[in-house]
């Protein structure tokens, strides 16, 4: 009987340790994530700086990340796809990509209830028109 009261506090007490482990890890990481999230500032890209071609870009804020392909043509945007968007309950945003074609800007209103997977999508897209444009 002795022995079996070791056993369940034994396992209560690895139980307890390893969810305080697991709880303080996502803690930090959720502390990371809102950091991220925080620091996100869509910026502007001249489109008339942006060659022809195909550009792939991707950003990655731990607990969504966001991968698309943008085809420019005369400095214009005719299509952006979505790669992958690894998403909480951001699905709703994967609308983004089709609103910054019609707007041919990334500023672009957020979709509600999707704000941060909207702005990993808009920092995505953000990155592969970069690596598009011409260096001055």
């Amino acid at each position: 009987m002795v022995n079996t009261k070791r056993i369940i506090y034994a396992v209560t007490a690895l139980a307890i340790v390893v969810g305080v482990s697991l709880g303080a890890r996502y803690y930090i990481k959720l502390q990371n994530y809102n950091k991220i999230i925080n620091g996100i500032s869509i910026k502007e890209v001249n489109l008339a700086k942006v060659s022809d071609g195909t550009y792939k870009g991707s950003f990655d804020a731990l607990m969504i990340e966001a991968d698309t392909s943008v085809t420019v043509k005369n400095h214009k945007i005719v299509d952006i796809k979505l790669l992958h968007h690894k998403n909480e309950r951001g699905k709703p945003a994967e609308v983004i990509p089709m609103r910054v074609v019609k707007a041919q800007s990334l500023k672009v209103d957020t979709v509600s209830g999707a704000t941060n997977s909207s702005k990993v999508i808009l920092m995505s897209i953000q990155k592969a028109l970069e690596k598009g444009s011409i260096k001055s």
